[in-house]
């Protein structure tokens, strides 16, 4: 259930502290926000806004309004699957998915089990360095680190979800400054 904190700062999250609060308020009573500043439920204290905020705007594009670190990619994917598919004990499940997706700082699939993605249209048309090209292509598939994740799920009918929140590795910075700067 939201919470309304003020007329323009509506939060969906449980556990806010106060520095994030504050953070949020300042962006909610610029002049160009458009109603109200909406705090989602991993909302955090970031660099310039609040992460994991929605922030409507009329007559402004704010380039850096979701950080320098953009990029994360996030799905709710339901499965064929229901509870009775699922093994009695999820150690292995979670082992497997271990396996076949890295995770953490500057990892990725390497030699022959990089990712076969072609960036060549991509790198293009968003003017990558070569080295921005292979670190796209090497971790292609992978986490990154903090707080991301692969979660399986059950919803109320006992359908199996898999969710993931993947980050960007540091070119959602890159890019970001660029944009920022052309801004």
């Amino acid at each position: 259930m939201p919470n309304r904190l003020d007329a323009k700062l509506i939060s969906w999250a449980s556990d806010l502290d106060d520095k994030t609060v504050e953070q949020a308020r300042r962006t909610a009573n610029l002049p160009f926000v458009d109603g109200h500043v909406a705090l989602m439920p991993d909302a955090h204290y970031g660099m310039g806004a609040t992460i994991g905020s929605v922030i409507p705007t009329k007559g402004a594009i704010v380039p850096a309004a979701v950080g320098v670190d953009i990029g994360c990619g996030m799905i709710a994917a339901q499965t064929s699957l229901t509870a009775n598919d699922l093994p009695d004990k999820l150690g292995p499940l979670h082992g497997a998915i271990r396996r076949v997706v890295p995770a953490g700082v500057g990892k990725g699939h390497e030699g022959d089990n990089a990712m076969p993605v072609d960036l060549a249209t991509t790198a293009r048309a968003l003017s990558l360095t070569e080295k921005q090209t292979n670190k796209a292509h090497n971790q292609f598939g992978s986490l990154g680190s903090g707080n991301h994740f692969v979660e399986v799920c059950l919803d109320d009918a006992d359908r199996v979800w898999v969710v993931l929140h993947s980050g960007s590795r540091g070119i959602g910075n890159e890019l970001a400054m660029q944009h920022i700067e052309c801004a």
